[in-house]
């Protein structure tokens, strides 16, 4: 079987999903405190640090699972995350989850509208395949999501509380009401739920097309309480984990995968047109022509800035690809596709135990996490085998 073909396999891409899950499990699961360890060093597969929740982790695991729920064991890991999720993050004082946990303690409560979008997404996922979620669980994220973050005047995302809700942090971010956006297709999916298939549509065209025409069709990350754009917000931090300065080819392609999702549902003439722009000018200045490989970011100028290559990016692309060949046919976007799995394939995924890393240099070294609380326990590689399968398959 040629390289192109095997991609496209349905059986080779489940099977990816099962090898890339017995990286963590089933040493994931604590039985101490409950929920998961993510903290696995990329390189041997170590535990580094078993105390650590981190809520978006958490809510990652609990949807991996949800997509491999015919796999081995699934349903249970997924329930064991679930009810973690609602026995331990869940804030039954205040409302709302808490971000990082040490054990079952919080330590840090802050309302982060970014985890909460993943809280949504993860009950979702779960109902979905049938494991202890009701369709009252996922409205009840999403009424949450609604009356504290939502902002009616733009119809957005307020980023962040206080653990109690009494203060909003300034900041405005794209990259939570991507996730958000993501999170209400989900629902969708699951219920059926006209509202948010519409909620959907508004994020994503307030962000991709309303917000753009100032930057000529990119996808800017930080802006201000009224939704400026903000082009000084942590422009010293250029690797910032959340929030980086600087536009992020991976982000253009994330929502072209997004959009194209999108037209699934809906006949928006818009959605297809603008996902082929960003995922053509995520290629046109985030590809490396040379080593191949995506930058993590590019500058105003969209010149490249921090010149590592994250896998998630990789991952987001093929789904991209992948969603996009399905909603129009063309080849192009099959071409890509293969060529987004081969490069993965050659310097993104550990060869000994299957796990992809979280970023290469340039040059495409490994550079393996072994330290540091992990919010990204194979998510978006099991997501791009699961919009592979959807697609191609």
């Amino acid at each position: 079987m040629s390289a192109g073909p095997q991609y496209r396999d349905r059986e080779w891409l489940e099977n990816e999903i099962g090898r890339l899950l017995d990286f963590y499990h089933p040493q994931c699961l604590d039985e101490v405190h409950g929920g998961y360890i993510a903290q696995f060093n990329e390189e041997t597969g170590e535990i580094y640090d078993r105390e650590s929740k981190h809520l978006v982790a958490t809510c990652r695991f609990i949807s991996n699972f949800s997509i491999a729920i015919t796999l081995d064991d699934a349903r249970d890991a997924t329930e064991h995350g679930v009810d973690f999720l609602l026995s331990h993050h869940q804030d039954n004082e205040h409302g709302g989850f808490h971000w990082l946990l040490e054990g079952t303690t919080p330590l840090d409560s802050k309302r982060v509208c970014y985890g909460h979008a993943f809280v949504l997404l993860a009950l979702a996922r779960a109902a979905n395949a049938g494991v202890g979620v009701t369709e009252e669980d996922i409205e009840a994220a999403a009424l949450l999501l609604n009356d504290r973050f939502r902002d009616p005047n733009s119809g957005l995302y307020r980023s962040e509380f206080t653990a109690d809700w009494s203060s909003a942090a300034e900041y405005r971010g794209q990259n939570a009401n991507m996730h958000l956006c993501e999170a209400m297709l989900a629902a969708y999916e699951t219920t059926g739920q006209d509202r948010y298939l519409r909620r959907a549509l508004e994020i994503a065209e307030t962000i991709t097309v309303d917000l753009t025409t100032a930057t000529d069709g990119l996808v800017w990350e930080h802006y201000t309480p009224t939704w400026e754009h903000d082009f000084e917000y942590n422009k010293n931090d250029p690797e910032h984990t959340f929030r980086p300065w600087g536009y992020q080819p991976g982000h253009q392609i994330e929502w072209a995968k997004l959009l194209g999702s999108l037209a699934r549902h809906t006949d928006a003439d818009w959605l297809l047109s603008r996902a082929a722009e960003l995922f053509d000018a995520a290629i046109t200045h985030g590809w490396d022509d040379e080593r191949g490989g995506l930058y993590y970011s590019i500058d105003l100028d969209r010149d490249p800035l921090v010149t590592d290559k994250y896998s998630w990016e990789i991952a987001e692309a093929i789904g991209a690809a992948a969603v996009l060949f399905q909603q129009t046919g063309q080849e192009r976007y099959l071409d890509w596709y293969d060529q987004f799995w081969a490069y993965a394939d050659r310097h993104l995924i550990n060869p000994e135990a299957h796990n992809w890393y979280t970023k290469v240099s340039e040059a495409n070294d490994p550079i393996p996490r072994t330290e540091g609380v992990v919010v990204e326990p194979g998510y978006h590689p099991i997501g791009a085998c699961f919009e592979s399968i959807r697609s191609l398959c």
